[in-house]
């Protein structure tokens, strides 16, 4: 049996999970004061914080790092990557703490896990980042010369709930077809065509519409804004990112909130019902990506554990192919089963290299 810690920090919190082998023995989720964080200027200040509240939860539990057989970090914003289970370097700690193009709290957790790994002569892991790039070359060409599309996608989860489909199906992971749809805070839907995930919608830019999120925004509006003077580009971002969607409309991001409203207002269920169409189109398209040859839609996220959603969604996408739902993220579970893998030898853990490219 393997002992395993997986860390898995997000804007205002991290999730811990302790592990024997695949089943998770205990979890919290540590909400940190926004405050303490106000007066820093990037995330990796938030470094020691962070791993205090990680040491304190196993402490608390009369139990130490040492005990740990590996440790498994949530992959933070790194450049281009294959698929699989990456050994935790010195070269992408540098990486995350010096030359991630964005800073994200995400990037704290391989760097945390290093640290406990190199303390305890134990190993650490990171599992299938956001940055996985497995598309193939016709899902990178935009429609504009000097633009290509690129592969951020909610991977982790995205994979994990493509591995459990395949074995409930019996039929092997890499000869499966997936239209897999992670439906939260931000959206990602994605055709995975043989365990390789060749085209999804960026979810800070493109596909449907999220509880906070804008998705694919008429161009020529956005141009006329953008350049109105009353907006400075990082407040655009922020608006398109944060402000958004459904919030934009009901002034929550939580979808039972939402329902609550729709239940006297019906602009409500009509902003309701717009997400789950804009869905179901970006899920249609992406079955044609796969021309049809689908084994199952798998919808997954934290929106996937409302009922009445789900069945709004699948009205427009029952006929295409079977339905499955796996709700929830299952982030912490991921992570631990990728670092199992390959602590049982089941894969081969993949090398993080890096080596700038002068553009001068």
């Amino acid at each position: 049996m393997f002992k395993i810690l997986s860390i898995n920090p997000g804007s205002t919190s991290t999730k811990i999970g302790k592990f024997h082998d695949d089943v998770m023995q205990d979890s919290e989720t540590v909400i940190h004061d926004a405050s303490q964080f106000d007066h820093m200027q990037s995330s990796m200040e938030q470094l020691e914080i962070r791993k205090r509240d990680i040491l304190k939860f196993i402490e608390e539990r009369g139990e130490s790092i040492e005990e740990f057989d590996a440790f498994a970090a949530r992959g933070g914003i790194l450049p281009p990557l294959e698929s699989g289970t990456y050994s935790v370097n010195d070269v992408m700690v540098d990486f995350l703490k010096n030359k991630s193009h964005m800073d994200h709290p995400s990037n704290l957790a391989a760097v945390i896990a290093h640290d406990f790994a190199k303390k305890t002569n134990k190993k650490a892991y990171i599992t299938d980042p956001i940055s996985i790039d497995e598309f193939h070359e016709l899902s990178r060409i935009s429609g504009f010369a000097d633009l290509k599309r690129n592969s951020l996608v909610h991977a982790l989860n995205m994979k994990a709930v493509a591995r459990i489909i395949a074995k409930e199906i019996e039929k092997p992971y890499e000869k499966c077809n997936f239209v897999i749809a992670h439906l939260g805070g931000g959206i990602s839907i994605g055709a995975q065509k043989q365990g390789k995930m060749i085209d999804v919608n960026n979810a800070n830019e493109e596909g449907p519409f999220s509880p906070e999120r804008s998705g694919e925004l008429p161009m020529g509006e956005v141009l006329k804004m953008a350049y109105s003077g009353e907006y400075t580009a990082k407040d655009l971002k922020k608006k398109f990112t944060k402000n958004s969607g459904m919030k934009a409309y009901l002034n929550t991001n939580d979808l039972r909130e939402a329902y609550k409203k729709a239940k006297t207002d019906p602009k409500a269920m009509e902003v309701i019902h717009a997400m789950a169409y804009q869905i179901g189109k970006e899920i249609g398209g992406m079955c044609a990506v796969l021309k049809g040859e689908v084994d199952s839609i798998i919808l997954t996220g934290g929106l996937a554990h409302s009922v009445d959603f789900v069945e709004m969604i699948k009205e427009y996408i029952s006929s295409y192919s079977l339905v499955t739902v796996v709700p929830g993220e299952n982030e912490l579970e991921a992570l631990a089963t990728g670092c199992l893998r390959v602590l049982r030898g089941e894969e081969n853990p993949r090398t993080f290299s890096f080596q700038e490219v002068n553009h001068s």
